[in-house]
């Protein structure tokens, strides 16, 4: 298929990163400070941002076999892109004077917001795991970017190798797909499912091998093993980057490829999808209760918080669409504020990871300390926080669909989480603190005019989602209407 200039305006996102990492590597032959590297990598993904406004003039477009340039695409193109502009402002300061090698990070960051691009936009099995592979290659990398830590390189063995295992049940599961119907469009799964002969059961069997490798890859249970300990392991940005945006480009792809097939309108699909959201609610909540380090708590809660997004997407339709688009724009400003607060609390080797290092931290910080609490608020879904609305969307969803179990399974883990969540605040409001003078110096947050800019408008945004989400839920309506024609 030749490729048109319309379809390099649909790709000019993609084609701006991947341009923008290749900038990046040049500068990295001439050692350029620090700082001009910052700033050049958050221009490219502004740039790229712009290419959504641009791209958007000319869809939706089918760019050759592999990708489908629509508003659902850059809906999520768009928050990968913003987030990945949020994590390069706030790894200048955690990065500055403690590593001697900066520019190779960035152009690992490009690369995997590029991966995620590609598959917010696959719609093929070929572009599913090309984006996939970037996307992970990237971060084995960026997981162990501080190589003398012995925790950081722990986490990049770790998801490499479960990466690898992924990988293989991905391609296991894609090349029974392509045996069964000769193709690897999503869409062409729609006859062999609805089919009642041998072609269902080799059909089942090879979804069944993909949605493994991409539990892997969200970090559902059982496929969890990973996520406590490269989450503690990584550095601070990093691990926010595996906790958002690498997370939200997986749902897009997983969200299209069902849409697609048609799976979720097949019960044996939608159960074993109900198998895991329990066991992610539960599992996930339990282990969380049980934690003293913030990041492996978090970890344990991101892990819950997959559980509660397959509520949505299980109820399917318009409403799981709309359900799945808002939780994961407004978990992507939570979870960025959250660890923004570390983030500005850490430096590479001196991590801020204990709960106990966070005691006192209204007081000792006002800022910081009131950006941790409103949060940890909206995480927990309390009301006037983007929390409250995911957490009210993601039920309406589920009764709009009589998955009356899944949604009393919801309400139950919503509240067992609310134990480790208030934990977490009354430690920020308390007035004593264990630590040592020294530790307290050590841990002090490291405020920019960059970083504070970055800090007001994640809280802004948790505020505005939480109090007047009329305006962006009708955006989502809009961006989802043609997933849920594709079904």
């Amino acid at each position: 298929m030749i490729m048109t200039l319309n379809d390099i305006i649909a790709l000019l996102p993609a084609l701006i990163l991947a341009a923008g990492a290749l900038v990046i590597m040049l500068l990295a032959a001439w050692n350029r400070p620090h700082g001009m590297v910052n700033r050049t990598v958050a221009t490219v993904q502004a740039l790229a941002l712009g290419g959504v406004l641009l791209a958007s003039n000319v869809i939706p477009r089918q760019a050759t076999a592999l990708f489908l340039v629509d508003e659902f695409a850059l809906f999520y193109i768009a928050l990968i892109l913003l987030g990945g502009v949020l994590v390069t402002i706030l790894s200048h300061g955690y990065l500055d004077g403690q590593l001697d090698r900066h520019n190779e990070y960035y152009a690992l960051l490009l690369l995997a917001s590029l991966g995620g691009v590609v598959l917010a936009m696959s719609v093929h099995g070929a572009s599913l795991f090309l984006g996939l592979e970037l996307l992970s290659v990237s971060l084995y990398t960026l997981l162990s970017y501080a190589r003398e830590d012995p925790r950081a390189l722990e986490a990049g063995i770790k998801y490499l190798l479960l990466s690898a295992v992924a990988s293989a049940f991905l391609l296991l599961g894609l090349a029974l797909l392509y045996f069964l119907t000769g193709e690897l469009i999503f869409s062409a799964l729609r006859p062999p499912l609805a089919d009642d002969g041998p072609s269902r059961a080799v059909c089942l069997a090879g979804l069944a091998l993909i949605l493994t490798g991409i539990g892997f890859k969200l970090a559902v249970v059982p496929f969890h093993m990973w996520a406590p300990d490269v989450y503690q392991g990584a550095p601070t940005p990093v691990a926010a980057f595996v906790a958002t945006i690498s997370k939200i480009a997986v749902v897009a792809l997983l969200l299209r490829a069902l849409f697609h097939m048609g799976a979720l309108n097949d019960k044996a699909v939608t159960d074993a999808l109900s198998v895991l959201a329990v066991a992610s609610m539960f599992a996930g909540n339990m282990l969380a209760l049980l934690q003293d380090n913030v990041k492996r708590l978090l970890a344990y809660s991101s892990i819950a918080h997959l559980g509660y997004l397959l509520v949505a997407v299980i109820a399917g339709g318009a409403l799981g669409a709309e359900a799945v688009g808002f939780y994961v724009a407004a978990y992507l400003v939570t979870m960025l504020g959250i660890f923004g607060v570390l983030t500005l609390l850490s430096k590479p080797y001196v991590e801020a990871e204990r709960v106990e290092d966070l005691r006192g931290l209204l007081w000792r910080d006002p800022p910081a300390g009131a950006i941790w609490v409103i949060a940890v608020l909206s995480l927990a879904g309390v009301p006037l926080t983007a929390g409250f609305v995911i957490k009210f969307y993601v039920v309406v969803a589920g009764l709009s669909s009589d998955r009356w179990l899944l949604v009393l399974f919801f309400v139950l883990n919503s509240v067992i989480g609310l134990f480790y969540y208030l934990n977490l605040i009354r430690v920020a409001l308390a007035r004593d603190s264990e630590s040592s003078d020294g530790q307290r110096q050590a841990l002090a947050p490291r405020w920019t005019w960059s970083d504070g800019v970055v800090m007001a408008t994640l809280i802004l945004a948790i505020v505005w989602l939480g109090v007047y989400p009329i305006p962006f839920i009708d955006l989502i309506e809009h961006t989802t209407a043609v997933l849920v024609a594709a079904d």
